[in-house]
């Protein structure tokens, strides 16, 4: 990889990684927070959704925006936008006001993760791109990891407020090295944007969000609002296939690779972006530990996802995609399920072990699932995949949380518990394991040669 190319991989992965720590790092700080705002911890977690859901909807209008403008001028405007909405998260004297300034966050962030990974791929060769993939999926990676520890050590030792602040100076440095490395891009023939498009995802998305969000605190409202979001998904589709130039270009699901990459790590990615957000509330409602001790202890997670991390192209080569994603898959899914064996008194060295075994395998999964989306489809596909790709990752991200969420809720509905106890968490660990078995189903119907041109891996005969 050459240094132009490198300077713009760690760019984009850098941004990257202050895009998504946004998406978790407040998990830790959600009891102290609703204190603050005078709501419940798992009410707070609508803090974490409107600002993934934010981004999802924001992400096909940013690759056509990195079209039109540029993609220089487009990641860079989502880095200043990013940096501003950071300071208006800090000033926030209510709920309302700190929901819509992560909204404003998110549409910043949108642009810094769509744009970003678009540069990366358009200037990457195919024999790189399990490298320069490996290294911009390491924030989805790491974010969630670190977020909680950080913003534990924040919330226990200065206030909630500094977990956005610290966004500033790294904001204002990748906003000025973006302006030098990353490349123009324009077209003057960009397509127009599909307003109605553009509309029907904003609207199915938040009515989707919105009714997973309602169902577990038994809204009389939350089976039609669900029902109305699937409504809402299906006009979405069929405008998107009969418009000339639509606002999302479903072609490369004819690719197996990228609709199962698609379709089952969705699957995958809410249920391991659920962990997240359960586990710092676990540590602190049910062990009793503070808040930085909360954040501390997925530090375990982060260093299986380091040591896997070095392994990754070594095992994709001997394996294939295929054995990875479904052997891995089930390991990951077990990892999740092993976190409901976790009680008050069992000991910190076992639940890290516990954490940094999960960490080796999600690591894996990730970097798996995010390369094999794009080992066939073709360059001149990619921009279109990218955004189709982008969306439906951060949509999952989005839903991570508010699975989490609802599990915790329904719970409590059944077991008339003012503050999730330990059954209830129990309960949400062994959904979401649940859950992540359901994404490892499609990958059997890969061939063995499965990605091949991009992982090495050759079979037998």
């Amino acid at each position: 990889m050459d240094k132009p190319l490198r300077l713009i991989v760690f760019l984009v992965a850098g941004a990257m990684f202050m895009e998504m720590l946004d998406g978790t790092v407040i998990v830790t700080a959600l009891p102290q927070m609703g204190q603050v705002f005078g709501v419940s911890a798992v009410t707070m977690n609508v803090g974490i959704t409107a600002y993934l859901l934010a981004v999802a909807v924001c992400l096909p209008a940013s690759g056509w925006a990195a079209e039109r403008f540029g993609v220089r001028h487009v990641f860079a405007g989502g880095l200043a936008l990013f940096t501003l909405a950071s300071l208006l998260c800090a000033i926030s004297q209510g709920l309302s006001a700190f929901v819509a300034s992560r909204v404003l966050q998110g549409v910043g962030g949108s642009a810094m993760v769509s744009v970003g990974r678009l540069a990366v791929l358009r200037v990457t060769p195919k024999h790189l791109l399990v490298h320069a993939i490996g290294t911009i999926v390491w924030p989805g990676l790491i974010a969630p990891v670190l977020g909680p520890a950080l913003g534990g050590f924040l919330v226990t030792y200065t206030s909630w407020r500094w977990i956005f602040l610290v966004n500033l100076p790294m904001g204002v440095v990748a906003l000025a090295a973006s302006l030098v490395i990353m490349p123009a891009g324009n077209s003057a023939t960009a397509r127009k944007l599909d307003i109605k498009g553009l509309i029907l995802l904003g609207f199915a998305l938040a009515a989707l969000v919105g009714g997973v969000n309602s169902i577990g605190q038994a809204n009389f409202f939350a089976l039609p609002v669900l029902g109305a979001g699937m409504v809402l998904t299906a006009a979405m589709w069929w405008h998107c296939r009969r418009h000339p130039a639509p606002l999302l270009d479903f072609s490369a699901m004819r690719h197996l690779s990228f609709s199962i990459g698609v379709i089952g790590g969705s699957a995958f990615r809410v249920s391991i972006n659920s962990s997240p957000f359960l586990l710092p509330l676990f540590f602190q409602l049910v062990l009793k530990d503070d808040a930085f001790q909360a954040g501390l202890l997925l530090l375990a997670l982060f260093a299986g996802n380091l040591l896997m991390k070095t392994a990754t192209t070594r095992a994709l080569k001997a394996f294939g995609f295929r054995r990875i994603i479904t052997v891995n898959g089930v390991l990951s899914s077990l990892s999740l399920a092993a976190f409901a064996l976790f009680a008050p008194g069992i000991g910190v060295w076992c639940v890290a072990v516990v954490l940094f075994l999960g960490g080796m395998s999600r690591s894996m999964q990730f970097t798996a699932i995010n390369t094999l989306q794009f080992a066939d489809v073709p360059q001149a596909e990619m921009g279109s995949a990218n955004t189709l790709g982008n969306l439906v990752q951060q949509l999952s991200m989005g839903l991570g949380p508010a699975f989490g969420g609802l599990c915790l809720e329904v719970g409590m509905l059944f077991g008339q518990t003012a503050v999730p106890d330990l059954t209830d968490f129990r309960l949400a660990f062994l959904l979401t394991a649940l859950l992540g078995l359901t994404g490892v189903a499609g990958s059997f119907r890969l061939a063995k040669d499965a990605g091949q041109t991009v992982s090495g891996h050759r079979t037998a005969g």
